[in-house]
């Protein structure tokens, strides 16, 4: 994680022999660890803490830790301050490989559990729940370090201000820092409570600074809302794609070397600017990546599913984890790309994806689980990778020769222990199974051999935000390829949400577990849902998908607007034990709610032409255009909101019902092509959402389902052929460099 550092630097409390030196030693500790070291074989205790009566996968895996763990709240910050104690703040999640080995290596052990208990007040957080909690110490970890990591360890007042961080430390030398930040505490709290006071200043003025817009100096035409956006974007567009064609890789893809991560909103940029720029080296980075990434270790070559990331240049070696979001995004990007280039790999990549979150990732109720675990520390790919001669005894000599050829199995193997982490090399012709009689038995052995071995840990909370991410690459998936059974899958998991999410005045929970809905929404979790009922409204055009998408951004708007600078605020407001509300532009592993805000306003004002939406959507990009202009790879998904606001985008009404033939002729030439940039209503006989603007006083002619489009209002002749509404749609405006 990277991020830029708070500005007038944050301080580290001084004392004699734990000072900035010390630190910068202890946060790097994760890299010397040996990935083959063996866990502790030692059992946890029987008795148990407070998180046993949490829902979190995360906390109850620490429920029977010998550490007197409180969750994040008001009871512990209220104890820290009657005891008069520093807290240990822990923050990780579920599925966080570095977080199991501090668990084994030092969370389970009574030593370092009998100084936490003394001396500290202990908190325990899961970051998918709390992401408004790890939002800010997290921001104060990377300000303090320069990088950070889970799992997150952070020293804080009794009030909750932060003065030392880390992310992984080992056993020996937590315990030392345990020792000596005691050991000042009780000789010198003054001194460090005068440090955590400074360093939650620089955060706050940070996380919220009193002048979030964009300036005069950042903006060459900062004079209007309509300029500002045009002329930044237009110059942040074709800076960042300078930036990505510069650090693409062009042997193996991706951006960079080493770690590479997958970066869906930034593949559906360069998408988008191919398509206006007509620049063929744009498609040529994500035609060449996302074919790699599919052929690599970090796609799950047997079923399905993409990995959190690579630990390899070539895509090979992944970390095993596989993240709900990460597989929303990429079912996006695979699709998009299939659009452009009609290459039905593409197609079929996505569809691999979509049936395996239909098959491991959803609940039997709709909604769709977080993640599945990359396995515990040391035994990371133990369900995943083969051993050479384990994949020569299951499959007949035919069989084995085959795969053997497909995957580049190899004695030595490309993973620890001499083993095989499938992947597919790109000199190989890899058909699917169905295509190739040899290769679909081997795969038949292979998948019954794995089902046997212990399957990585399932964290099956329902998190609304990565479930809006997932319900709208589902209904693009219905979209795009036309199999309802991806629809049927988005209309169930939004009406999961919608049943047990939601509250009787219409706000979100968070997260569902085990029947329970619990947790504050942060603006993610509305903005991001928005953006799946946009999605699923143009699948079916169901008006109670677009009305509850109204409702919605009214509620995000009430309770997340900046009203004296512009944009999302992250929080609510309504959490007292929060030291700072913060905003966030950046789209990292997940784009940000503002960026996807911004996309989503500009949508609702083409389907209602109400201005508000446009002009709030114009206030989400000027307060975000000084760091997109700073640095736009970044922003990749502010860029997309960015080109549908600069384009010609199109308003589509289709006057029909989709009972007629001909009505969804129009409705999959529309489809059947990449137009990013539009939004399509169909009146259907239903009566409409009342604010659907879109499709007043549009009507059939002679009978005949007819489509009008429009560009700000104005329309186009309409039309009841098919090829004459796709060519109408189908007029940009191309970015000149």
């Amino acid at each position: 994680m990277t991020s830029p550092r708070i500005a007038g630097s944050l301080l580290i409390v001084f004392c004699a022999g734990f000072g900035q030196s010390a630190f910068a030693k202890d946060v790097d500790t994760s890299t010397a660890i040996s990935m083959s070291s063996k866990p502790s074989t030692r059992k946890p205790p029987a008795k148990y803490n407070r998180l046993i009566h949490e829902k979190s996968p995360y906390l109850l895996q620490h429920a029977h830790n010998p550490i007197w763990w409180y969750s994040w709240g008001d009871e512990a910050l209220a104890a820290a301050k009657r005891e008069n104690k520093p807290i240990f703040l822990s923050i990780g999640y579920s599925t966080c490989y570095w977080c199991h080995f501090m668990e084994k290596d030092s969370f389970e052990k009574e030593d370092v559990a009998a100084v936490l208990n003394e001396h500290f007040i202990s908190i325990k957080v899961d970051r998918e729940e709390r992401p408004d909690v790890d939002n800010i110490y997290m921001t104060a970890l990377v300000s303090m370090t320069g990088s950070g990591g889970w799992p997150m360890s952070m020293f804080l007042t009794p009030e909750g201000q932060p003065f030392f961080g880390a992310s992984t430390i080992q056993h020996d030398r937590f315990i030392g820092i345990l020792g000596q930040i005691a050991a000042v505490w009780k000789n010198e709290s003054a001194k460090i409570r005068e440090s955590g006071e400074r360093v939650t200043s620089a955060l706050r003025q940070y996380l919220n600074p009193a002048g979030g817009r964009v300036s005069v100096s950042d903006a060459p035409s900062a004079a209007s809302p309509a300029s500002a956006r045009r002329d930044i974007g237009e110059e942040a567009l074709i800076s960042f794609y300078n930036t990505a064609e510069s650090q693409f890789d062009k042997t193996y893809g991706g951006f960079g070397g080493g770690n590479k991560f997958p970066r869906p909103h930034v593949f559906m940029a360069l998408l988008r600017y191919h398509r206006r720029a007509g620049d063929p080296q744009a498609l040529k980075i994500v035609a060449e990546t996302l074919k790699a990434m599919a052929r690599g270790g970090i796609h799950d070559v047997l079923v399905g599913g993409f990995h959190r990331y690579s630990v390899d240049g070539k895509w090979e070696v992944p970390h095993f984890e596989k993240m709900l979001y990460d597989n929303a995004g990429l079912i996006v990007a695979y699709l998009e790309a299939y659009q452009v280039t009609r290459d039905p790999e593409f197609a079929r990549i996505a569809r691999k994806t979509m049936d395996w979150v239909l098959a491991e990732m959803t609940h039997p109720a709709g909604g769709f689980y977080s993640a599945q675990d990359a396995g515990d520390f040391g035994e990371e790919g133990d369900y995943y990778a083969w051993r050479y001669d384990e994949a020569q005894q299951i499959l007949t000599p035919e069989e084995f020769e085959h795969v053997r050829k497909f995957f580049r199995l190899t004695p030595e193997g490309n993973f620890d222990h001499n083993r095989n982490v499938i992947h597919v090399p790109a000199d190989v012709s890899f058909p699917g199974p169905a295509a190739d009689t040899l290769y679909a038995a081997a795969h038949g052995k292979l998948l019954a051999i794995r089902a046997k071995r212990e399957r990585p840990r399932l964290d099956d909370k329902v998190l609304v935000d990565w479930n809006g991410l997932m319900i709208a690459a589902m209904a693009r998936g219905y979209q795009v390829l036309g199999d309802e059974k991806y629809l049927r899958a988005a209309q169930r998991a939004a009406g999961f949400i919608r049943k047990n999410v939601t509250k009787k005045d219409g706000r979100l929970h968070r997260r569902w577990r085990e029947g329970e809905a619990s947790n504050r929404a942060v603006v993610n979790d509305y903005a991001f849902l928005i953006h799946g009922l946009i999605e699923l409204y143009q699948s079916d055009f169901d008006p109670r998908w677009f009305e509850w998408a109204i409702q919605l951004q009214e509620l995000q708007d009430k309770d997340f607007w900046d009203e004296q600078n512009g944009g999302y605020f992250f929080d609510d407001a309504k959490d007292a034990t929060l030291l700072s509300r913060s905003k966030e532009y950046d789209d990292m592993a997940m784009p940000s709610g503002n960026s996807i805000a911004a996309l989503n306003l500009l949508r609702l004002a083409d389907f209602t032409y109400d201005d508000k939406y446009k002009k709030r959507a114009d206030d989400v990009i000027r307060s975000a255009a000084g760091q997109v202009a700073r640095s736009p790879f970044a922003y990749a998904q502010t860029l997309v909101a960015l080109d549908y606001a600069l384009d010609r985008s199109k308003e589509i009404a289709i006057a029909g019902k989709l009972d007629d033939a001909r009505t969804r002729k129009i409705v999959r030439a529309l489809r059947s092509k990449f137009l990013p940039n539009k939004v399509v209503a169909v009146s259907d006989g239903r009566k409409p959402a009342a604010t659907l603007i879109l499709l007043d006083g549009k009507t059939p002619t002679r009978g005949d389902p007819t489509a009008y489009v429009c560009e700000e209002g104005v329309c186009q002749l309409p039309t009841t052929d098919a090829a004459t509404v796709l060519k109408q749609a189908e007029t940009h405006v191309p970015i000149k460099k």
